[in-house]
């Protein structure tokens, strides 16, 4: 486990802590692949990613086509309790599985705060570190786009 994976688990784990009625909450990238996950049932977890990014692309869709801008969360109420989903970060989003007496505002006010940090994890993961001074800058398998900079008049 990396060491970015241990901090999302540990977030995850703070979530359910703080909000005692969340019985599940898993960290999944945009095309449903976990990257860690708060729940008693591991086989659950990859299926609920898999559903979650199913969800993901509908409701940016809908957000698109309705004008509503980028995607910020999906909630699903069924008979035996919540599917929330948030964004976190450009490239992953929190799942939180939720007993029906929660507090859906308390909800959304923690798994907000929650995917802002995953978010900020997440994405710090995925950046390219910046070498050391005395390492040599890799190379680049593909060369950067050129900038288009407006003419000059």
């Amino acid at each position: 486990m990396t060491a970015a994976e241990a901090e999302v688990l540990g977030e995850l784990r703070r979530l359910r802590a703080r909000v005692p009625q969340v019985t599940g909450a898993l960290a999944a990238s945009a095309d449903g692949l976990v990257l860690a996950r708060d729940t008693a049932d591991a086989d659950a977890a990859e299926g609920v990613a898999a559903l979650t990014a199913a969800a993901l692309g509908v409701a940016l869709r809908l957000t698109e086509a309705t004008g509503q801008g980028g995607f910020r969360e999906l909630l699903v109420r069924g008979e035996h309790g919540y599917v929330a989903t948030y964004a976190a970060g450009g490239s992953a989003v929190l799942t939180v599985l939720a007993e029906p007496r929660i507090n859906v505002g308390r909800l959304h006010l923690e798994a907000r705060r929650a995917g802002l940090r995953i978010g900020e994890l997440v994405d710090g993961a995925l950046r390219p570190r910046t070498p050391a001074p005395h390492e040599p800058a890799p190379r680049q398998a593909i060369p950067p786009l050129p900038s288009h900079k407006p003419k000059e008049a």
